[in-house]
């Protein structure tokens, strides 16, 4: 049978709450009436003193407890204990052998999608969910560990004190949390399943020896575990420390640098399979920093996610794209187009067809020399009106459409349809060591043979070899990219490659009839 949160809560508390309640049952029951009685005795400023002395004892004695005690802290609708509790919890945890609680750990615990779960289902059924969720996490946990709901769909975790208790074991514990929420919770007449990421610390990582530290060490471990997709767990780490701090600072710096052109497009060739020809280019965001050199596109493009800034990066990768475009029509080289990746907050802009199409009419380019890049789980999940609108208003603008990373986002083949979508991007992890693994030769030719019956083209991704690039062509696969054939390059780079790998590149007329 099934401990409830409360029942947790109040077993937890009890220790304490049985040290308090006997000796302040004991001065209110007999220092406070003598305090009383004296009072009575001498008057005056002595008598109002001894009063003020009594009152709280006697109001002690009635509670059972003081009267600031903290320990009742808890969450109104689990029951659970809350932040202030389970920082408690954790600060007695770290205070034992001296600050060095050995084995024992922070762990954040927080539903994957609860925006979607909110948006789908009414507050009691919402309510419901994280109820059932915190009675399930609690049965997962160990007797001396302690659970409690830090804010919205988030819950905390104190891990007693273990000798055993190291990495692999809170991975371990981590999982089975995760499992124990695999069951679907019944909210009414439908079902909701829900998934965790979990981020935990062990004491002796973290920077400081206080549970506020110890927690939040545990947060951030969380984060990097969102970063990596649902349901994943990470461990707190010194170096994870200093990439928050790096992105830290570039947060601060990244407007400016969008405004002064630090990010600007690099180019990365895509082939036709069976000749060789340059089909198009992909536009991805690279960063020259003044101090640090070229960052990653890992690093800063959560930055300026979280600070709201992908659709002036989409605005910089397209006008960057379409230039050069623009440029090499007049040099002479034959790129039919250029692809843009676009997140599905700039896919939710209400402006985006009509900017697309002036941007398009400002470099005198056609509409289907721009490719739309969506990615597969975008597609996938219940995306919302304006999103719709917009990828169908993009398709009859005569815009092309790409459904990249296919067969990571589960979309049905009525989304692909319902979307216009012209050429799906096989992912990488299909595409790596299919020379020598014949699953992986076995799983695209299933998707090659389902994009032939659909009348789709076809973009394998990540080709770093040339067996890779041979065996896509025996599949029948039409176009390739990846290190194998060019890195992403700046664009008089992508020039030099083009020229150096077609001398004989063909006129833009030629190549405008090609599309």
């Amino acid at each position: 049978m099934r401990s409830t949160a409360r029942t947790h809560l109040l077993q937890g508390c009890a220790p304490i709450l049985g040290r308090i309640g006997g000796p302040a049952r004991l001065l209110g029951q007999v220092l406070a009436p003598l305090l009383l009685l004296g009072a009575l005795l001498l008057g005056g400023t002595p008598g109002v003193a001894m009063v003020a002395a009594a009152l709280p004892l006697t109001i002690a004695a009635t509670l059972g407890r003081p009267i600031l005690s903290t320990c009742t802290a808890r969450d109104s609708l689990t029951g659970l204990g809350d932040r202030r509790f389970l920082t408690a919890v954790l600060d007695r945890m770290l205070l034992r052998r001296h600050g060095r609680a050995q084995g024992a750990a922070a762990m954040v615990i927080e539903i994957d999608g609860f925006k979607r779960i909110e948006q789908r289902h009414d507050r009691l059924a919402v309510e419901r969910v994280l109820r059932v969720v915190g009675e399930r996490l609690q049965d997962g946990l160990r007797a001396d560990d302690s659970l409690s709901r830090l804010d919205g769909p988030c819950y905390g975790v104190a891990l007693a004190p273990d000798r055993r208790l190291d990495l692999e074991t809170a991975i371990q514990l981590g999982q089975r949390l995760q499992q124990a929420l695999a069951e679907p919770i019944e909210v009414g007449d439908t079902q909701a399943h829900v998934t965790a990421s979990i981020g935990f610390a062990l004491a002796g990582k973290s920077p400081s020896s206080d549970g506020t530290a110890l927690l939040q060490s545990a947060t951030l471990a969380l984060i990097e575990a969102q970063r990596g997709g649902a349901a994943s767990i990470r461990s707190y780490s010194s170096a994870m420390q200093h990439r928050v701090s790096i992105r830290n600072s570039l947060s601060d710096e990244i407007a400016a640098a969008l405004d002064r052109g630090d990010i600007t497009a690099h180019f990365q060739p895509q082939i036709s399979i069976p000749d060789g020809r340059v089909s198009g280019v992909e536009a991805l965001a690279r960063w020259h920093h003044a101090d640090r050199g070229l960052i990653p596109p890992a690093e800063f493009l959560p930055v300026a996610e979280q600070a709201g800034l992908m659709g002036r990066l989409g605005e910089v990768m397209v006008q960057d794209g379409l230039n050069a475009l623009r440029l090499w029509d007049t040099a002479g080289l034959a790129v039919p187009r250029v692809a843009v990746n676009f997140s599905q907050s700039e896919l939710a802009d209400p402006r985006l067809i009509d900017r697309l199409a002036w941007e398009l009419d400002r470099f005198d380019l056609s509409p289907d020399r721009l490719v739309i890049e969506v990615l597969e789980t975008v597609v996938a999940q219940r995306i919302e009106d304006m999103v719709v609108r917009n990828l169908s208003g993009l398709a009859r603008l005569g815009c092309r459409l790409d459904l990249d990373d296919f067969g990571t986002g589960h979309a049905a083949i009525t989304a692909i349809r319902r979307f216009s979508i012209q050429r799906i991007k096989i992912d990488r992890s299909f595409v790596s060591r299919i020379d020598c693994d014949a699953e992986q030769q076995k799983m695209v030719s299933a998707i090659l043979t389902m994009a032939e019956r659909l009348g789709l083209e076809t973009l394998a991704e990540g080709v770093e070899t040339q067996g890779e690039r041979e065996m896509l062509a025996k599949l029948g696969c039409g176009h390739a990219q990846g290190f194998g054939i060019a890195r992403p390059l700046p664009r008089p780079e992508a020039e030099a490659w083009i020229r150096a790998r077609l001398p004989d590149a063909t006129a833009p007329d030629r190549a405008r009839r090609a599309i």
